[in-house]
């Protein structure tokens, strides 16, 4: 696979993509076909196969639900544009990042019941809580692990991949050496999980001074920046777009990659497509830390209900029913989502060999910056990692760059820190 030639204005078109599209939200209320039905909003998968858990719910309860499933790219402006037309749906998948801005413009209601936000894997409220109440229910999550090729890594001498850094890169390079016209990891350089993960097992902090500055050129983050790099520089890694990969999936279950980091969600596309690629071929694995697994961070999708809501009882009775041990199950059933309940993991279904590993980095999660600001400092920190991996920058200036950028991002954070008006 060859490296397409990227536009000029490349850097300008993918900002716009990454943080959301404006365009797209002409389309933000489409026609309800059940006026007196609750409303859900949620994104990706989570939405695309929430239906799927309504008919029970509506069954035991009488109350009936409409979801709309939105595209990532426009989710966030949708939700603000609804938030300022009165326009809100009762209940909304919200990232964990996203928790504490929608609190504090008053778009979403405490947490009605403490027990809804008990017995969760530590770490995982510590996003969703704003002026010290929770204001989301955590619901599934996601944290990166490395599906990896049995078949290509026993080749080259391997059972697994290694778990530490100097190991992960040495196999590759074996990898790399037998077979010199493929890749070994996929990585594309939009998403940001990868670098991040490594970020976490590092050890970075990534914000200082009371997450008012960006700490991008701490010696942790150096190490998880330059470890990073060196994947593409060493060509072990193409340094393309996930836009430009026609079928990763397929690229993945042809050998053209032997190593691709991915969430649960990965499961699914398994399952879906096993004529592609038999089970005895694939194996998962958690990604590698400096000295071995380490805490990481992963995404979090959270419920919420509208503190507008005319139906709240309603909405949060769908709330507890969505983020019960038997939703979760079934949801994992459906999209490979793991359940934030540590009870649900004592279910027979969770005990499979391929989410070992997940469990295992479960209950070593690293919890990100709690600050607004910080879904769209991880998209610049990415943008500009980029510009790394192309030559664009040396490493000292990408820290640099990311710190500025940051800085700039946080700049009325400061500011309402200084004057004493938020802690």
């Amino acid at each position: 696979m060859g490296q397409a030639a990227s536009p000029p204005d490349q850097g300008l078109t993918r900002r716009g993509l990454l943080a959301g599209s404006a365009a797209l939200l002409a389309s933000a209320c489409a026609p309800r076909r059940n006026p007196a039905a609750l409303r859900l909003w949620a994104m990706s998968y989570e939405g695309d196969y929430s239906p799927h858990l309504m008919p029970p719910f509506t069954r035991a309860t009488g109350i009936d639900v409409e979801v709309q499933s939105l595209p990532w790219t426009a989710s966030h402006e949708k939700l603000l544009t609804a938030f300022a037309g009165d326009a809100m749906p009762d209940v909304m998948m919200l990232p964990a990042g996203w928790v504490g801005e929608f609190a504090m413009v008053g778009a979403i209601a405490p947490v009605c019941d403490p027990a809804l936000v008990t017995g969760l894997f530590p770490g995982l409220t510590e996003a969703t809580r704003y002026g010290g109440r929770d204001h989301a229910v955590p619901w599934s999550v996601a944290p990166q692990a490395q599906f990896y090729r049995r078949d290509l890594l026993a080749a080259a001498g391997y059972d697994g991949p290694p778990l530490d850094w100097a190991g992960w890169r040495h196999m590759g390079r074996e990898l790399k050496r037998r077979r010199p016209g493929e890749w070994v990891f996929l990585m594309p350089l939009n998403w940001w999980d990868a670098l991040f993960t490594f970020a976490g097992q590092a050890g970075a902090k990534l914000l200082r001074d009371r997450n008012t500055r960006g700490d991008f050129a701490s010696p942790e983050f150096a190490a998880a920046l330059d470890f990073y790099a060196s994947l593409y520089a060493d060509r072990l890694a193409p340094p393309m777009l996930s836009t430009e990969l026609q079928d990763p999936f397929a690229a993945f279950a042809q050998g053209a990659f032997a190593i691709y980091p991915r969430s649960p969600a990965m499961l699914l596309d398994l399952r879906r497509r096993a004529a592609e690629i038999a089970p005895d071929r694939w194996g998962v694995a958690r990604m590698p830390g400096p000295r071995g697994p380490a805490p990481a961070g992963g995404i979090s999708a959270t419920l919420a209900v509208a503190a507008t809501s005319p139906r709240a009882h309603e909405a949060w009775t769908l709330v507890r029913y969505m983020t019960g041990v038997g939703a979760e199950l079934e949801f994992q059933r459906l999209i490979g989502s793991l359940p934030a309940r540590q009870s649900a993991w004592a279910a027979p279904q969770m005990q499979a060999p391929v989410l070992r590993p997940f469990r295992s980095q479960m209950t070593e999660l690293v919890t990100e910056p709690n600050v607004i600001e910080w879904e769209r400092i991880r998209i610049e920190v990415q943008l500009v990692a980029e510009r790394l991996v192309r030559g664009d920058l040396t490493s000292a200036q990408a820290m640099a760059t990311m710190n500025t950028r940051a800085d700039a991002i946080l700049a009325k954070r400061r500011a309402l820190v200084d004057a004493g008006r938020i802690a």
